[in-house]
């Protein structure tokens, strides 16, 4: 009895016997403002796909939804272990973005530039991560769990200039202070980074250094009088940067461009993942890992879903917690990580069974 699906076994041929013309098709699939005059260039140790072809991996994120009518539908769900909760459309979501995206260049932030991201996985991070694509800035996201050394050198590395932050990350019901670790941090890059533009949501103050540091607010004001428009990208020009971990060696650059990235995640999230426009998809990382830029963010937007951005513990306040949220938001679809599954398996399936045939 054969496993594979017939279909898979065409696609291995097609991808096989024609790889170019099978990537194209699957390019087909989005838009472009203009199609690419090679698929694929070799140029050791390096290569180039969609060559020529002119996109922006945010606008196909966003704008696109919007002018085809589909603005109204939910676009991100952005949801803490509090049980705090807030839903924005596409058309929402695009204005936020295109808000921020003004603000950036009233910041002094151009197209190339990178923009340093130490913030939890909350709507704000992630409209962030959108407007600079949005203008073709380059976004390298660290992860809010980690410390000022590694922090200070992805910055480094990157060659940020401005650095966002939160003042603080939810997690198993504490505020985890993040100010004073981004301050150590950029004290360690000497001159590099200029600003530091701070997300305040804690009810504490927070030690703000003057003629740099800066609140969320301020820099939102600072959209004033500047353009939201969008960059049209060639297909390799970068869209992000993300380090490796670092648990094995020292951690190293990753580059993802606008063109093939978004085919390549796109695709997976179809094929693999069945994606469809009425989905609610639900990847519980961490916008802080390649599957949280790739499976929270952006092809759950491509896709025309709507995604789910949950900061926190999935069983805080208790087990039944991530049921809870599968029950009330409808959600289809679920993308997760061993280490997530074993964390539930541990309480057992009362919680879930209890969740869904209440007493």
């Amino acid at each position: 009895m054969e496993i594979i699906s017939p279909i898979i076994h065409r696609w291995r041929e097609d991808g096989e016997t024609d790889p170019e013309g099978f990537w194209a098709r699957a390019a087909d699939h989005l838009p472009w403002f203009q199609r690419w005059t090679q698929v694929f260039e070799s140029t050791p140790p390096t290569y180039r796909w969609f060559v020529g072809g002119k996109t922006n991996l945010s606008y196909n994120c966003l704008d696109v939804h919007v002018a085809r009518g589909w603005g109204g539908h939910a676009a991100l769900i952005a949801m803490n272990e509090r049980g705090e909760r807030s839903t924005h459309t596409y058309a929402q979501l695009l204005e936020a973005t295109k808000q921020v995206a003004a603000a950036l260049r009233g910041l002094g932030v151009q197209r190339g530039d990178r923009v340093a991201i130490y913030m939890p996985t909350c709507a704000e991070a992630i409209t962030l991560m959108l407007a600079c694509t949005r203008i073709g800035a380059i976004h390298i996201v660290v992860f809010a769990g980690f410390g000022s050394g590694a922090l200070a050198e992805r910055v480094q590395l990157a060659g940020a200039k401005v650095l966002f932050i939160s003042d603080v990350t939810y997690r198993k019901g504490k505020d985890v202070p993040l100010k004073g670790i981004a301050d150590e941090a950029v004290e360690k890059t000497g001159s590099q980074v200029e600003r530091v533009v701070v997300l305040q949501r804690a009810s504490a103050e927070v030690s703000m250094t003057p003629g740099r540091d800066i609140t969320w607010q301020e820099f939102l004001a600072g959209a004033k009088g500047h353009s939201s428009a969008h960059e049209v990208m060639e297909a390799n020009d970068p869209a992000y940067i993300l380090a490796t971990s670092g648990t094995t060696a020292r951690p190293k650059l990753a580059v993802h461009n606008h063109g093939a990235y978004q085919v390549g995640i796109y695709s997976t999230g179809k094929w693999c993942f069945g994606l469809k426009p009425e989905d609610v998809w639900w990847s519980t990382s961490d916008i802080g890992w390649v599957v949280g830029h790739s499976y929270i963010v952006y092809a759950p937007l491509l896709s025309g879903c709507t995604t789910i951005a949950y900061e926190g513990s999935l069983d805080h306040p208790g087990p039944e917690h991530f049921y809870q949220i599968v029950a009330q938001e409808h959600v289809t679809g679920i993308f997760s990580s061993p280490t997530a599954v074993r964390l539930l398996f541990r309480y057992g399936a009362e919680p879930g069974w209890l969740r869904s045939f209440p007493a």
